[in-house]
């Protein structure tokens, strides 16, 4: 008999072709999903290179693309997994968008391209993930601890994040009847291209000295957490927020 936890289970993760999100995808493959890759439309190499990986473990895979800050791209690919693999078990609100700057910097046109990606989407995916869940599905938002800190310069990122928790209470609530779990993973400062993109040496290593650990996080920090929420052992787990910081000082 498989020790694998989710075999026969479908994942959906958004940003999944490299970075934190190819992780996700690969811990979930080990575990026996198949597994649709979304990306944006520039990382085919890479999610084809993923979908290879995932393929030798033995799961299934789609590529899917598309920019969700479009409702129709969403429903779209929803319609594309239905009709490829048959059904969902997994959703993960993975894809993103960061930008630290002052308050008073902050363009419009960033506002609106920040909300778009970090909310809009999410709302949108959580919404059609509700309508062809499995039941005992599991729903997963990226969120950020930015959440849980009182700090500067991410004000419209953060502010953007925020709904993820509304959002995730919302849904937990009414899908609840149906075995379907929903919740925010709020990871701090993950050592990866994401977060580096933003920070000098200094804020660097104020965050590294922020954490009782004295360190930046890793993926596989992260990783563990996220594939618990997908588990069947997870089911008494639901519309929480899960600060994955090592301890980040909070407000």
């Amino acid at each position: 008999m498989s020790s694998q936890k989710l075999q026969g289970k479908v994942a959906f993760i958004t940003g999944s072709a490299r970075n934190m999100g190819a992780s996700f995808a690969l811990a979930l493959a080990n575990q026996g999903a198949s597994v649709v890759i979304h990306h944006r439309g520039s990382s085919q190499k890479e999610a084809e290179a993923l979908a290879a990986k995932i393929q030798q473990l033995g799961g299934k895979t789609l590529i899917v693309t598309g920019e969700l800050a479009n409702v129709q791209t969403i429903r779209d690919i929803f319609t594309k997994i239905k009709q490829s693999l048959g059904r969902l078990d997994i959703v993960i609100n993975n894809a993103g968008e960061v930008l630290k700057k002052p308050f008073t910097d902050i363009s419009e046109e960033e506002y609106d391209r920040l909300f778009a990606v970090n909310a809009k989407a999410p709302f949108f995916v959580m919404q059609e993930a509700l309508k062809i869940l499995e039941d005992n599905g599991r729903i997963i938002n990226v969120g950020t601890t930015l959440l849980a800190v009182t700090t500067g310069f991410y004000s419209a990122y953060a502010g953007s994040k925020a709904p993820l928790e509304d959002f995730t209470r919302a849904a937990a609530q009414e899908a609840g009847s149906r075995g379907i779990t929903v919740n925010v993973v709020a990871p701090g400062p993950i050592d990866t291209p994401f977060f580096h993109g933003q920070e000098s040496k200094e804020s660097v290593d104020f965050f590294t000295n922020a954490t009782p650990l004295k360190r930046l996080g890793k993926v596989t920090d992260v990783v563990p957490v996220v594939e618990f929420l997908c588990l069947p052992e997870s089911q008494w787990v639901t519309a929480q927020t899960i600060l994955i910081n090592g301890g980040l000082i909070s407000r």
